[in-house]
Formats: structure tokens, sequence, C-alpha cells
């Protein structure tokens, strides 16, 4: 019943708005792109009927230019598909700003995973304590990451903002003027973004979303939960930032870029401040507290424009005590609250905004290493073991100067040597974090920590935590055993109860699932965690997860509540941190009602898992093998198709991946490496699981599960697959997430590879795991369709994948033309390039 009316508001708010404005938006006088509202249906029947009729798109494509409109030249034919993707591009933005604009009628206050609804369960179960012990003892961060799959130029998202805010005001007017904007708008940067460019861009909403919302997040906790006795940790909810930082495989992040960003993040949270402060005083305004707020606003502007003129958040918390103290004494606590809100906003910000954590590649340290050794001592590196390398950094007693040295050794010490003077000017909360790509050995933390001892840093100096990041299987195999040497060695000891006892470990989705599959990956991932909570807990150290979830099921996202809410009692519950990208950002935290609602759904998820026991999140021993036995089967399979001779070159011959480096939407380069030769370790996760979402084919989100399924319904175990689905919350959310990719697939796109020469047995393989992977998951859940419990994503999937299918035909028809040779090859790559675009756009994070 419940579905039944969340659909018929769907329809309402949402389909029927979208139909009345796409009309108007049809009408509007575009530049170059007259009629084109009009021959656009006309595409998407011929691709509609076409696709169910087995045609391929260059029969579609040619099909619709013969009977719709009276075109000959390649010249003509090319203009216009140019100008059909424009329009398309604008349709998403439009469908996008409708959706989110209607966001606060689909959902509820009371919802499950809100604030209100834990308030009102911890009531009801007499658990308000236990939640309140828990809150001192947990935090969430959200961590915006550097990579590039924000479509949007910043000219777009601010239309996108506008946009919102007039449907929501159902101003038809302004909604008008705006689509008319927004078809004069280019939507491709005509130069990539540097990385500064792309922190700024991720700055906008730091500054304009989530510097109130989480304020008023934290205010409705202590509302909740607070009481004269009790207030909770400000710190509660937090922001983690990589662009500017996080140098893995990307040149463009230099030294220098490190600190301009931690320069914009510091001067936009004072800028936040001073605004902030300026509507405090109009209420504020009395003897005694007028003259101290104003002597802070002096100092905030002054600190925001002369850099050297710095104002600490202790300083800034001075100045609002002493007004608060006249504020009780003079003037009876009037506008108290006001003055609590101002300040909580300074415990939780600082003078940081977000946590700027540096980020690289253990393969780059390596050569680092080797480079600082051979230049400064006498030894022959070839001859030396990794054991003989590390006992000399951490012996000698040299301070390096990094102008001694050249190109990455340089930039890696000049890094190390620049995070004394980010947490002099943003705090310490401000950098406090480096992050090893790869890491597989002992060697790979401890050579972080030698860096900054031969940068001069004192033992007592180094604030920092040092995070492994174990990110493919074989490094996930390893990581209990490298964590517990670690703990082990009295130098790493001493180091860790410097940090509080405290140590993050990140994981890897993203390489995890392209290395071993959707079902290995999240189960390795899952054991690991558990592994490594054990080890910890004997050794004394509270161990905080970080997991690199991205968006995308097949990138680790998902359904990211209940993800969380299903982590049984042994996995380590002290904080949840999760790295969000691209377009994660503006589609679940780009406006402050969705942001609230998911900022909120992630606290929730982890308060609840240590307060509400439920057996459905601790796994028996039983369900326990029968994991392990699915992934394995799963695994094998994956395997078989990495190591199939067509996958790499079907990818790099019929997919976009080699099209990712030519868009100007990051200054990321798609693969690690510099060689000609593409190698399946070299490829970033983004292009990866990007480029079969793409080919409608989201091979990383389901590939191997349906097998191992198909297989234990063999062997007459499927019964015992039905009670884990039933009876384990992980189990069923992985199974979920996966139906989630599976819905996003759609093989008559491509179904024309199947008669190819090359690629035809390729295709079959991929096709046939769908078909299988469908028909299980249907056969396990009892559902008669993908989704079914979720009718506003399965109705709002539906919509984008109408929108968005005569621009999948328009790039498979270009992908056709080059692999023929026929016609203009540079022209038709550009129009693959083109039509990335709006495909992931539409499809919000592809996956």
């Amino acid at each position: 019943m419940l579905n039944e009316q969340l659909k018929e508001k769907f329809r309402q708010v949402v389909e029927n708005k979208f139909q009345i404005y796409n009309s108007l938006f049809m009408s509007l006088p575009y530049d170059k792109m007259t009629n084109i509202g009009m021959l656009l249906p006309f595409l998407y029947e011929e691709s509609k009927a076409g696709y169910e009729a087995g045609k391929d798109p260059l029969q579609i494509v040619e099909e619709f230019f013969t009977k719709h409109t009276e075109l000959r030249t390649e010249e003509q034919k090319l203009e216009l598909l140019f100008k059909i993707i424009q329009y398309i591009e604008r349709q998403v933005v439009l469908f996008d700003s409708i959706e989110d604009a209607a966001f606060s009628k689909l959902h509820s206050e009371s919802d499950a995973g809100t604030v209100m609804q834990l308030h009102e369960r911890s009531v009801q179960e007499n658990k308000l304590d236990e939640i309140r012990a828990k809150m001192k003892d947990f935090a969430v961060r959200v961590v915006f990451t550097a990579h590039p799959t924000q479509f949007y130029p910043n000219a777009v998202q601010g239309i996108l903002h506008d946009l919102r805010g007039a449907i929501m005001e159902d101003s038809v007017t302004e909604i008008d003027t705006l689509l008319q904007q927004l078809g004069k708008t280019p939507f491709v940067n005509k130069e990539k973004p540097t990385p500064l460019d792309e922190a700024r861009s991720i700055i906008y909403y730091l500054r304009y979303v989530y510097y109130d919302t989480i304020g008023e997040l934290y205010k409705k906790l202590k509302n909740r939960f607070g009481t004269k006795d009790y207030v909770p940790n400000p710190n509660i909810v937090q922001l983690g930032f990589w662009p500017g930082g996080d140098r893995d495989g990307n040149p463009f992040v230099t030294a220098d870029i490190t600190l301009k960003v931690a320069e914009e993040l510091r001067g936009n949270i004072l800028k936040c401040y001073y605004g902030h402060l300026k509507n405090l005083r109009r209420r504020l305004s009395f003897r005694g507290i007028t003259e101290i707020l104003e002597e802070l606003s002096q100092q905030l502007y002054h600190s925001i424009f002369h850099s050297e003129e710095l104002i600490s958040a202790e300083e800034i918390l001075s100045k609002i005590n002493a007004a608060e103290k006249i504020l009780d004494e003079y003037h009876n606590g009037l506008f108290r609250e006001l003055l609590d809100d101002f300040r909580d906003r300074v415990k939780i910000f600082g003078t940081h905004f977000a946590t700027l954590d540096i980020r690289q590649d253990s393969r780059v340290h390596q050569q680092v290493v080797d480079s600082i050794i051979s230049k400064k001592s006498d030894l022959n590196v070839e001859n030396l073991s990794s054991e003989d390398k590390l006992k000399w950094l951490l012996e000698t007693d040299i301070v390096l100067d990094p102008a001694e040295f050249e190109s990455i050794t340089k930039e890696t010490l000049q890094s190390v040597i620049n995070v004394k003077e980010i947490q002099k000017k943003n705090g310490e909360r401000g950098m406090h974090r480096y992050i090893i790509s790869n890491s597989d050995e002992i060697k790979d933390v401890l050579y972080v920590y030698a860096f900054f001892k031969l940068c001069g840093y004192k033992v007592e100096d180094i604030n920092i935590d040092i995070v492994p990041l174990f990110e493919t299987i074989e490094g996930l195999g390893n990581a209990q055993d490298v964590m517990r040497q670690l703990y082990e060695l009295p130098l790493y000891k001493k180091h860790i109860e410097k940090r509080g006892n405290y140590q993050t470990i990140m994981l890897g989705f993203s390489d995890g699932t392209k290395d071993g599959g959707y079902l290995k990956a999240n189960w390795e991932i899952y054991e690991t965690k558990e592994h490594l909570t054990k080890i910890s807990e004997e050794y004394g150290i509270k161990v905080i997860f970080f997991d690199g979830r991205g968006g995308p099921p097949a990138r680790g996202g998902g359904k990211t509540h209940d993800f969380y809410a299903s982590q049984g009692k042994t996995i380590a519950n002290h904080k949840i941190e999760i790295t969000i990208q691209g377009q994660t950002i503006t589609s679940v935290f780009g406006n402050k009602d969705q942001a609230k609602y998911n900022f909120e759904q992630l606290l929730t998820a982890g308060l609840e898992n240590d307060v509400f026991k439920n057996s459905a999140k601790d796994l028996a021993e039983n369900e326990r093998r029968l994991l392990q036995e699915l992934a394995e089967i799963s695994f094998k399979k994956y395997s078989d198709l990495k190591s199939h001779p067509m996958f790499v070159p079907y990818l790099q011959e019929m997919s976009t991946l080699q099209y990712y480096g030519r868009t100007n939407i990051g200054s990321r380069p798609t693969k690690r490496g510099s060689g000609n030769e593409l190698k399946f370790e070299d490829l970033r996760a983004i292009p990866f699981v990007g480029s079969w979402a793409q080919l409608k084919q989201n091979v990383p989100g389901f590939f191997g599960f349906g097998f191992a399924l198909n297989e234990m319904k063999k062997s007459g175990r499927f019964d015992e697959v039905k009670a884990l689905y039933k009876g384990s919350d992980f189990f069923r959310t992985l199974v979920l997430n996966s139906m989630m990719s599976m819905n996003k697939s759609y093989f008559p796109l491509t179904s024309y590879m199947k008669n190819n020469r090359k690629f035809g047995g390729f295709w079959n393989i991929l096709n046939d795991e769908y078909e299988l992977s469908k028909k299980m998951m249907l056969e396990l859940t009892g559902f008669e369709m993908l989704q079914q419990e979720e009718p506003l994503s399965r109705k709002s999937v539906k919509i984008r994948e109408k929108i968005v299918l005569p621009l999948l035909s328009i790039q498979q028809y270009a992908l056709m033309k080059i692999q023929k040779g026929e016609g203009n090859t540079e022209a038709y790559e550009k129009l693959v390039t083109r039509s990335l675009f709006g495909n992931i756009n539409a499809s919000r994070n592809s996956a």
C-alpha cells in the first residue's frame, strides 16, 4: 500500500512536472537547435522498436535519418546528432532539478534511518542512555574525492541550483528563463579543469550546502538527545577532502597545489563565519556584546584577505564565550540559542572546513626511497632488500632538503614539510592523514613515517595518521599480517599511542571489485574488517575503517544505510568513513534536503548497529561457509572472464574506455603508468566501471553472482541460499544492490556485437551471465521485477533510461562507424566523447 502511495506521489511531483516543463522546454529557441524537440521522440521510438526487433544502432540511426529527415550528407547528419546530444543533456538537467526539488515531498522526517525515527525508537525501547553513550564514541565522515566524474561545469551547476529552487516554487516564468539560459550555456569545459579548479567546484558545496546542513543536523541532535548534563560531540559529523591532496597517479597535484587548496578551505570557512556573524550581530545589538562581535568580525575579515594574520578556532570561541558571559549577566540570555548555534559551527568546522588528506601510491614511494638512498648514501640500491632500505631510512640522522632532488622525490618531501604549515594555519584537523594506495607490506606504512623523520620532524611532532589502503584481493589478504607486524613494532606502537590508540585503515571497494568481482570483493572486505577488528582489539587499538565506496554498487556504493546497518558486532563501529565523488555529490548530497537526509541515514546506521540487537546482522557459522562458497564460485567465474584473451581488447575496441581521457572533466589521467600498452592492473576503477556502464552492461556489478547461485541450485542447495537471503541483512543488501546494477543494464543495445567475428563469443558470455543472474536473483527474492521493493528508484531509472536511449543509440552508432573505418573518424570520435557526458549525468554514477 505504501509503495503504491509513493508511486502515485512520484507521478504527481516528478513525472507530471517533467512532462509539463519538458513541453515548455521543447518550444524554446535554442541556438541551432530548432525542431530537435519534435525530432527526438522519433529517434526514441526508432530505437525502442529497433532494439526489440533485433536491429543494430547503425540501422536504427540511418533509418531515423531516412524516415524523419531530409538530410543526406554526412556533415549534415553529424551536425544534427551533436544538436540532439546537446538537447538531451539539457533534458537530463531538467529531470535532475525536478527530482531533486521533489525530495522533501517523497521523504519524511520520520522515515526509517532518520534522527527522529532513531529517537522515537530509543524512547520506546528505553535505549536513550545507550545511544548517548555511543555518540561519544562515534562519528561519520564523508570524504569528497578528486575523481573526475562530475560532468557539469560550474555554470551549469549554478543553473541547476536555481532551477531546482524555481521548480519548488512552481515559478513558470523563472523556469522558462532558466531553461533559455540553459540552452545557451556550454555543457563542456574548453579546457581540463586543474586540481585547484576541481577543489573550488566542490568547496562550493561545502560553503552553500554543508555549512548549514551539518549545523542544522547537529542542532537537531542536541534538541533530540541533549540534556542538562549531556551535549552530543560536535565532531560527530565531519567532512574530508581529497582534491588537491590526492596525488595517486595524478601528476597535476603538486605540493604547491595542496597548499593553495588548504588556503581555499580555510578562506571559505572564515567567509561562512563572517556572513553568519553579520546576521548574528543584527540580533545581538546589546552594549558590551556589539564591541566584542565587531572586533571578531574585523579579525575574520583580515584573516580572510591577509593570510599572515591568522585567527584560530580557539580565538573565535574565546570571543563567543566572552559575549555569552555578558549576554547572561546583563541581557537575560536573549537570543542565546543564536550564539550557541554560531559556536557549534566553529566547533564543527574549525578553521579547516574539511580535512585535507594526502594520498600517494606505494610504488611511487618506492621510487622516492631509491632516489634518496642513491643520492645520500654509498649503498647500491639494486643490492638492497626492502628491510635494508627501511633500516637505513629509520636509522640515518640526516635532514633532507627537497631542493636537492628532482621531480617526484622533491614533490613528496615538500608535501611532507608542508603538513606543518597547513596544521599551523588550518589546525591539526586541517590535515592529519597520509593515505598509501596499494599497501601490501609493512614497509609501505613505515616509509611514510621515515619521510617525516627525514624532513626534520621530531618524533613528538609527527601529528599525522598513517593510513594503509588495502585494495586488491591480494592486498586484502595480506592486511591482517601487515597490521599485526605494525602493532608489534615498538616504533610504530609509540606513534599510534601518541595518536590516541586509533588506527585508520582504508579498504578499496572499487579496485577490489575490479580485481575480484562483485561478490568476492564485498565478502573479502567484510572478512578483512572482521580480522582487523579482532587483531586491533588484541592490541588495545580502536580501528576505524575508511571505505573507498564511490557511488554505484559496482564501486561499493548503492544503498549505503542498508550496507552499514547490516554489519554485525564482529566489525568495529567507531566511525563510518566513506568516499563520495562526481555525480554522487550532486545526486545524494547535492542540496540541503538530500544532504541532511543522507547524513542522517549514515549516522543512524552506525548508532543503531551497536545499540539495537538484531540477529540478522550477525552471521552464523553455516551462513559464513555458504557466503565463502558463493564468493569463491563467483570469483572463479569472474577470474575466467578477466583472463579471457578478449577482455581488455573488448574494452579497448568496443567500449568508451579510451575516450574518458579525452573529456575535459578532470585533471586526472584515466590509467596509472605511462606506457602505451593497456594493462588490466593500470586501469583506474572509474573509467573501468564507467565503460561497462556506457555499454549498458554493468559487468562489475553482477558478473559471477548468478553463476554462483545457479551452481547452488544445481547441487540441490538453493534453499540454503534462500534462508541466507532471509536471515542475513548483509547478503540481502548485496543482492539488492546488484539488482540495481542489473536494472540499469540494457543488453539489446549491444546485441549486434554477438555477430562480430572477433568479439561475438565474448559478448555472449556477458549476456548469458546477465540473463542467468537476473533469473536467479528474481527466483531468490521472489520478485517479479528488479528493484521491486524500491518503487521510487525503479521509476526514476525508467524515466532516465527513456531520456538517454537516443543518446546511447548515437554513441553506439558512432562507435560502429569508427570500427568499420567509415566516414569522418575524427568527427565520430568527438561524437563518442561528447555522448559520454549525458549518459553519465542521466545515470547518476552509471551503475
